[in-house]
């Protein structure tokens, strides 16, 4: 139990349903839903395209989704709405474009966004409701405005110099050349147009129609090779979920192209490392959790790509012996100084949200442009945000996550939910690019592990291994600092708080919902 003479939030407790997201409208908008009558799916969906809104600088209809789907008796159903690379992009014109790696402001990392697909096909086999009044809200939104609230306005500031760069972002984003202040009012009356278009037509207005040519015709200016074939084309995809025991308790993401894999892996690890023997704020803790991570990352890097173009082995990366041959790599004492020569070669930004309805149908779902704003690219007709995602392919011909036609690049997004005895206990994510996977490590670990309410769960001080530096949040204090130096890490305070999360519990003993919203975000849960 938290201590009530310090700052902090209590858990959100609810009967009927409960949401948690990163902007109160949007959570406040899926609760509203569920109070109608709409289900999970319904509030989900509704409250993602309200996000697309609150937060145009973390997600939006120009960006992918994904989603784990769990229904009251334990069935668990995965969504992959990842857009793909144009059919173009084929070996011939790697070779051509002499390109030595991903920009992410090239016209080339933008994909297809699967958004919108991904929203359809949810409400067409879970949903009460259709695109139309999903995104209603947004609309309204969208058309009278609303105010810029402080992370977001603090986020949005950091990209004027991106977005000053192309017409349409300063047309629709930029207030004469600044970025708009905390308070503000902001609308949004091309995007509006757009979400109108997508009520009326559905999932096809927004790939087979007007809005498709504009974007094409706009990215084909600049030297994109994304072509109307390539927008209709795309379809999202059910695929069967994985995961892995920890705690009495069963973690389940999605599998690749996106990384929850990587944290399935590095709980293996830390499964064999007696962790609960430490204490939650010490510096060994940090340590295992961290060379864990490390190890897993070289996995990540090495086979996380698209499932249909190369063979990802994931049973042999989850299998037991793995994780007990990474674990003999940890010392307690010393960080590794190099892990990538020690793991084997087996053979072979960002929005998150959270419902659960009162049927205990469980939606854990996030959506995303990539980096704030994505590409910085704004189409002045729709007023589109495109995503980056084309960022995270390599250029590596003979590498699995080379970009190719049609091929998904890796994917950040990973959506995070929790069994226990079959049956889904939790919904759950953090959001923050190469971070979420680290952020499910933390959050399981702080809930399941050490006993923490939702809500400490994820208001703990969070630690972060990134390109040699381990980045410490203001909470953690400098002793423990100085501690992880004597490990051998190197140690730096985070310059940005360390992603943001949701998480919604099913209790099994009292049948309610125990909801939780990160505070470094500005977003709330909600239930009833």
């Amino acid at each position: 139990m938290r201590n009530f003479q310090l700052p902090g939030r209590s858990t959100v407790h609810a009967v009927n349903g409960a949401a948690a997201t990163s902007s109160p409208v949007a959570t406040l908008a899926a609760v509203e839903m569920l109070r109608q009558g709409g289900n999970a799916v319904d509030a989900a969906v509704t409250a993602a395209a309200v996000l697309a809104i609150t937060e145009p600088h973390m997600t939006g209809i120009g960006g992918d989704c994904f989603a784990l789907v769990g229904e009251a008796d334990g069935s668990l159903h995965g969504l992959n709405a990842s857009g793909r690379a144009a059919m173009a992009a084929n070996e011939d014109w790697l070779k051509a474009s002499e390109l030595s790696e991903m920009d992410p402001e090239s016209v080339h990392s933008i994909t297809v966004p699967g958004a919108v697909d991904g929203w359809a096909k949810l409400l067409n086999r879970f949903g009460t409701i259709g695109l139309k009044e999903a995104v209603e809200p947004a609309i309204r939104l969208a058309e009278e405005g609303t105010p810029v609230t402080p992370r977001v306005a603090s986020d949005w500031a950091e990209r004027v110099e991106t977005l000053d760069k192309d017409e349409g972002a300063r047309q629709h984003l930029l207030v004469r050349g600044r970025a708009p202040q905390t308070g503000e009012v902001m609308r949004y009356p091309a995007l509006a147009k757009s979400l109108r278009r997508i009520a009326k037509e559905g999932r096809d207005g927004f790939y087979l129609g007007e809005i498709a040519d504009d974007i094409v015709a706009y990215l084909g200016a600049q030297g994109s090779l994304l072509t109307k074939e390539d927008f209709a084309r795309t379809r999202s995809d059910w695929v069967a979920p994985i995961s892995t025991e920890f705690a009495d308790h069963e973690i389940v993401e999605l599998p690749p192209n996106g990384h929850g894999l990587t944290a399935l892996i590095a709980l293996n690890v830390l499964r064999q490392l007696n962790l609960e023997s430490h204490a939650p704020d010490s510096a060994e803790r940090i340590h295992l959790e961290i060379e864990a991570m490390r190890l897993a990352w070289i996995y990540r890097n090495r086979h996380v790509a698209d499932r249909d173009f190369v063979d990802v082995p994931i049973d042999h990366l989850l299998s037991e012996a793995t994780a007990l041959e990474l674990a003999g790599l940890i010392s307690l004492e010393r960080a590794i100084s190099d892990p990538s020569n020690l793991v084997p070669k087996p053979q072979s930004d960002t929005v998150y949200l959270s419902v659960v309805d009162k049927n205990r149908l469980a939606v854990s779902f996030i959506n995303s442009l990539y980096l704030p704003f994505g590409s910085g690219r704004v189409t002045s007709k729709t007023g589109i945000v495109l995503q980056n995602r084309g960022a995270c392919f390599v250029t590596k011909p003979n590498h699995p996550n080379c970009i190719g036609p049609g091929k998904r690049p890796l994917h950040t997004l990973m959506p995070g939910m929790i069994r226990r005895d079959g049956r889904v206990s939790h919904s759950f994510g953090v959001m923050g690019g190469a971070y979420q996977p680290m952020g499910h490590i933390s959050v399981a670990v702080n809930h399941l592990l050490y006993g923490m309410d939702v809500q400490e769960a994820l208001d703990f001080p969070r630690h972060f291994h990134d390109e040699g530096l381990l980045n410490l949040e203001d909470g953690a204090g400098s002793g423990l600092a100085k501690r992880l130096e004597e490990k051998g890490h190197h140690v730096v305070r985070a310059e940005q708080p360390l992603g943001g999360g949701q998480m919604v519990k099913i209790d099994g003993e009292t049948g309610t919902l125990v909801a939780g919203s990160d505070p470094r975000k500005d977003g709330i849960a909600l239930g009833y």
